[in-house]
């Protein structure tokens, strides 16, 4: 198993956001978890990065080594888990090219850094064209895929994304998640936090349905998206 979670706990003060939760992804998998918004989703990424401190009974391994131990960075630079969070959260003022280079400040393999940045380049041609321009003058929708890119740099066994779709146009929303898609195919496993259900259910093999910081229901994707009250609850009936 790839990532396996235990009895994920977190809280923010006084206020339990995430109440002992339990999943699994194995390699190459595509995992979404939907829910409403205060449900606990982007939570849940932030814990697997260690950008937020988990209860003591607490347990979350990767490739089958204790991810409590390490730090943030360690997270990325040593397990390979890499993390688009809600926002992109990009350098402006540096070019797209800069933005991936930086992505990859904590890799030794400086061929395969190359490698990985051309193949950005190849799945996002659209960066291709603008990589000597400032990512702050990006639209939307190339900002979200210059933040794809810099995950999959930094990154390659897990990724981590939070509301991919968000403020994206219908035609630039499918391209990224067609290249999710082609990464996914090179090897990189994929949890998805995402407010667009159908599009997360139909994009995932399985899925978690997240209520009030707990798993109300969980299974295959197909199933979920023909579940009656998920319909009800998340797809519009």
């Amino acid at each position: 198993m790839l990532l396996s979670v235990k009895n994920l706990e977190v809280s923010y003060g006084n206020i339990r956001a995430l109440h002992g939760i339990d999943f699994e992804i194995a390699e190459r998998e595509i995992i979404t978890i939907i829910g409403a918004n205060g449900a606990g989703k982007s939570t849940t990424l932030r814990a697997i990065s260690r950008m937020v401190e988990v209860g003591p009974n607490t347990s979350m391994t990767c490739q089958g080594v204790d991810l409590l131990k390490f730090s943030a960075d360690k997270v990325v630079s040593r397990l390979g888990v890499s993390h688009v969070p809600e926002g992109r959260r990009l350098f402006g003022n540096l070019t797209v090219r800069e933005n991936l280079e930086l992505a990859a400040f904590a890799r030794k393999d400086h061929e395969g850094v190359k490698k990985d940045i051309q193949q950005v380049f190849e799945i996002f041609t659209r960066l291709d064209e603008r990589k000597w321009q400032k990512a702050g003058t990006l639209s939307g929708g190339e900002q979200q895929m210059l933040a794809v890119g810099r995950a999959f740099v930094s990154g390659r066994k897990l990724m981590l994304l939070d509301e991919p779709s968000m403020g994206l146009a219908p035609l630039l929303m499918l391209r990224v998640f067609e290249a999710l898609k082609e990464i996914n195919q090179q090897g990189t496993a994929i949890l998805l936090v995402e407010q667009n259900a159908r599009l997360a259910l139909k994009f995932a093999q399985r899925g978690y349905v997240l209520e009030n910081g707990k798993i109300a229901l969980k299974g295959e994707a197909k199933a979920l998206l023909e579940d009656p009250e998920v319909k009800k609850a998340y797809l519009g009936g």
